[in-house]
């Protein structure tokens, strides 16, 4: 593996969902070893003739609970730090292990966990090891994520949306090609990336896209995006990006710098029905 490759290691009860991850931008990242990437079936870790990795809720109630022993077991080898050793030996192999590299930073999509945002993916991005767990049933028993922050690891629970999966790899996969994406290299055009929604600096939704023909069933492009003016186009853009995100993220203008922003933005918002003084705009009644 190369020196500047992203190691992605994910765990899962079906880890043949990721093959996936061999199609398009995603796996032409892993020819160029820019991403490698690793899947494990957890049901290597588990010892009964079932492989069974839940078990009943403790206080009752349907569905069953993801066993900590056979995560953790699991964990502890991807780790390459048994959880029977000493204290002692353990911080002295995790000593020796953090001068080659740093540990990774586990992720566990949780639908009751903080909102996965595009910060965080930019800041993922910048990782050398992301290892994934993929929950199912009820999810994972709520000591494991405890008992790894306990032991130093950056430990991070992420929901991406207020909705329940039956299962953790959907949300693992949308966190992984959101995050690397963002690697240096992966994409072809990296301009693309500046100008996506989320991706600015104030996180405006984008403005919305137009190809060929000019004119199609009776609906025209905007005449302005024909004009040649780049200026105007740019100006075009920005403020039917404030007027998209006014209407459908009134959230994301409630959270921009006001000093931040120029003349003609200010003008835009203020048409749109918000007050732009002190440090953010504020919707008019």
């Amino acid at each position: 593996m190369k020196a500047n490759t992203m190691l992605i290691d994910i765990v899962s009860v079906f880890p043949e969902y990721f093959d996936s991850l061999s199609l398009s931008l995603l796996g032409k990242a892993q020819d160029k070893g820019i991403i490698q990437v690793r899947t494990h079936n957890l049901r290597d870790w588990a010892h009964d003739v079932h492989h069974s990795v839940d078990d009943t809720p403790v206080g009752g109630g349907a569905g069953m609970v993801m066993k900590p022993e056979v995560w953790a077991e699991c964990l502890d080898d991807l780790l390459d730090s048994p959880a029977e050793e000493s204290q002692e030996s353990r911080q002295g192999q995790e000593g020796q292990k953090n001068q080659q590299s740093p540990a990774p930073i586990l992720i566990l999509p949780n639908p009751s966990a903080p909102l996965f945002s595009q910060k965080d993916a930019t800041e993922l991005s910048r990782a050398e090891h992301l290892l994934f767990g993929c929950g199912r049933y009820e999810g994972y028993d709520a000591r494991l994520p405890l008992y790894y922050r306990k032991r130093g690891l950056n430990v991070r629970e992420y929901s991406i949306g207020d909705y329940v999966l039956n299962g953790g790899e959907v949300a693992v996969s949308v966190m992984i090609e959101a995050i690397t994406r963002l690697i240096p290299g992966f994409m072809g055009n990296s301009d693309s990336i500046v100008e996506e929604s989320y991706t600015g600096s104030d996180g405006l939704l984008e403005h919305d896209q137009y190809t060929k023909p000019s004119q199609w069933r009776g609906m025209d492009v905007p005449p302005i995006l024909l004009s040649g003016d780049h200026a105007k186009v740019d100006r075009f853009r920005r403020d039917q990006a404030l007027e998209k995100t006014s209407r459908i993220r009134p959230d994301i203008i409630q959270a921009l710098d006001c000093q931040r922003l120029d003349k003609a933005d200010r003008k835009t918002l203020i048409s749109l029905g918000w007050e732009v003084s002190g440090d953010h705009p504020r919707r008019l009644s």
